[in-house]
């Protein structure tokens, strides 16, 4: 039986691969959504891998801040409840896709937003953790 812990992500979650679970694009189509205008958004929206810790594959979404934007902390506060949401994030198919890279040797039994984390001024982090087994 393969544990999690015997997985390299790093070797599964390159930033090719995680550029496809997560397009960068991605952000414009949510601030479109919210906004009307892709235009609007303050920052740009990457996943990140982080690493595998017991049952749990562990991310980040990197909230960049765009030129001449400010990326204020009122603007992502509120987001582990927007994310979890949000048909264009669509946590339930960066899910999907995570089973896919492990070859379907794991499931994602579900997953944890964390709060956001303001590392500087133009950028801050929100922690995502998926369930597997």
């Amino acid at each position: 039986m393969t544990l999690i812990a015997d997985i390299n992500g790093s070797d599964i979650f390159t930033r090719e691969k995680l550029d496809e679970i997560f397009p960068p694009d991605r952000a414009d189509n949510f601030f479109e959504a919210l906004y009307g205008e892709a235009s609007e958004g303050a920052y740009d929206i990457s996943l990140e891998f982080i690493g595998v810790k017991e049952d749990k594959i562990l991310f980040e979404f990197h909230l960049k801040q765009r030129p001449g934007k400010c990326l204020a902390c009122n603007l992502t506060y509120g987001l582990p409840t927007v994310f979890e949401r949000h048909p264009i994030i669509n946590i339930k198919g960066i899910a999907k896709r995570i089973e896919n890279l492990l070859n379907e040797k794991f499931s994602c039994t579900g997953w944890q937003i964390g709060t956001t984390r303001e590392k500087s001024r133009q950028l801050h982090v929100l922690p995502i953790a998926f369930s597997v087994k």
